[in-house]
């Protein structure tokens, strides 16, 4: 199972690469098991054009150790532990530092839901959080990260697959699904949402989306009575 598993989470950050999100080892793609007690992740550094599955790391959910892999694991896996522990649903996580997503997350704004696209997939703006404490950013960073996006999410009573991403203020976008090739994909559309929303505002400051369309959007696709697409 878990050599499946790190094969498909290979894959899943070889398309961050083919994708345009990262540019040397900027990003990061984790997967959780299906018995939910290990996280596969990719190493710390590791450059993506030599990458293989045997690079993978294992990590066990609770402790946060590696229990498999040569390598260490991504010094952002505390956040991804983070996520997988507080939301059972998440089954899929990536990080990255994509330019218009991490303009907003320098920002400290919030990427405002403007348009049909951004409808499609987040039904709602995509959060800023606050930013770290001095403290929290000494005494465990990583985990205080995770910790502050789950602080976010609370705060704006957002269930967590229906706006499956944030900006980390100052940092950038972590993105989630139901498993790492659908983090991915959240991925590649909030930069894409980020960019529209950032030339929306520079012609029109005062750009907004009524929210009936933002309804009518989100659930054609995602909602009890969804048609977008084939029936499967």
């Amino acid at each position: 199972m878990l050599e499946e598993l790190k094969k498909q989470v290979c894959r899943a950050n070889i398309e961050l690469v083919s994708s345009g999100l990262v540019v040397y080892t900027w990003g990061n793609v984790s997967e959780i098991s299906s018995d939910r007690r290990y996280v596969v992740i990719k190493p710390s550094g590791v450059d993506y054009s030599v990458m293989t599955p045997e690079d993978m790391v294992v990590v066990d959910l609770q402790s946060g150790e590696t229990v498999e892999g040569p390598w260490r694991p991504s010094s952002d896996t505390p956040t991804h532990l983070e996520l997988y522990r507080r939301f059972p649903r998440i089954g899929g996580v990536t990080h990255t530092h994509s330019i218009h997503a991490v303009v907003f997350a320098q920002a400290g704004m919030d990427i405002p839901a403007l348009g049909t696209t951004h409808a499609d997939y987040f039904y709602g703006p995509v959060p800023c959080t606050r930013s770290l404490t001095e403290q929290e950013v000494q005494e465990a960073y990583e985990q205080n990260t995770g910790k502050v996006i789950c602080e976010t999410l609370a705060e704006c009573g957002y269930d967590v697959l229906s706006v499956p991403g944030i900006v980390v203020r100052h940092h950038g976008p972590f993105t989630w699904g139901k498993d790492g090739a659908s983090s991915v994909y959240h991925a590649v559309v909030l930069e894409k949402v980020a960019e529209m929303a950032l030339k929306t505002l520079q012609l029109n400051p005062q750009a907004t989306m009524p929210q009936f369309i933002l309804d009518k959007h989100y659930h054609r696709k995602h909602g009890p009575g969804a048609y977008y697409g084939q029936k499967k």
